[in-house]
């Protein structure tokens, strides 16, 4: 399986490149979206609402990278995957892509941040890790949901009701783990974030390694 993942990501890599204009558009929303915020808060803002704000845009960046997964692939190319491919590699590689794709939209999202509003974190590394596991759980629980849409007529708006309400108690989870870093508090403090942050993902990973090849069979 580990060089059917290998090819399914570079295939991954090869139609994102293709399809250049798509993430163009959505690093753009990024950009555009932190520019407002600076527009709107001329003066220096809270830390709270910072990191309010920055975990905002990064779920909507999410969604509207993520929900195309499976939303963009043709019933017949699905056919043609399930004749090659262990329906396990292809949840692992679109959720191993999609975790990249939303770490890049992170650092994007975080410099300019940093260049227009400023960046008051004092963790950068707890701070990163918080970026990690929150980039990791939106891409498994987008992923999935993105595969059972395209199970229901390729609905974008059902990834939406079907996702946010399981990234709601991820996302508190992440803010508030994130909010810790951007506070310099130690260590020790945050462990039980981490500790369940990395729980959270993995069950999520795991329901969606072992639910995937069902949903595959349809």
């Amino acid at each position: 399986m580990k060089r059917q993942l290998t090819a399914l990501i570079a295939k991954e890599v090869r139609l994102e490149w293709k399809q250049r204009y798509a993430l163009g558009g959505i690093l753009l929303y990024v950009i555009a979206t932190v520019f407002i915020v600076y527009l709107s808060f001329r003066q220096v803002i809270d830390l709270p609402t910072w990191n309010a704000l920055f975990w905002i845009i990064q779920v909507f960046a999410a969604v509207n990278a993520i929900a195309k997964s499976f939303l963009q692939e043709s019933r017949g190319r699905m056919l043609y995957y399930y004749t090659l491919a262990d329906p396990r590699a292809v949840i692992l590689s679109k959720t191993i892509y999609n975790l990249g794709l939303m770490f890049l939209l992170s650092v994007i999202n975080l410099a300019c941040y940093s260049l227009f509003i400023g960046n008051p974190v004092q963790d950068i590394l707890q701070f990163t890790i918080a970026v990690l596991l929150g980039s990791l759980g939106f891409a498994a629980v987008l992923s999935m949901v993105s595969a059972i849409a395209s199970k229901a007529g390729n609905n974008t708006t059902l990834v939406a009701i079907l996702g946010f309400p399981i990234l709601i108690p991820l996302l508190i989870t992440t803010i508030r783990f994130s909010k810790n870093a951007m506070d310099g508090l130690a260590w020790s403090v945050s462990t039980h974030y981490i500790i369940l942050l990395a729980a959270l993902n993995l069950l999520v990973v795991t329901l969606a390694y072992l639910l995937f090849p069902y949903l595959w069979k349809e």
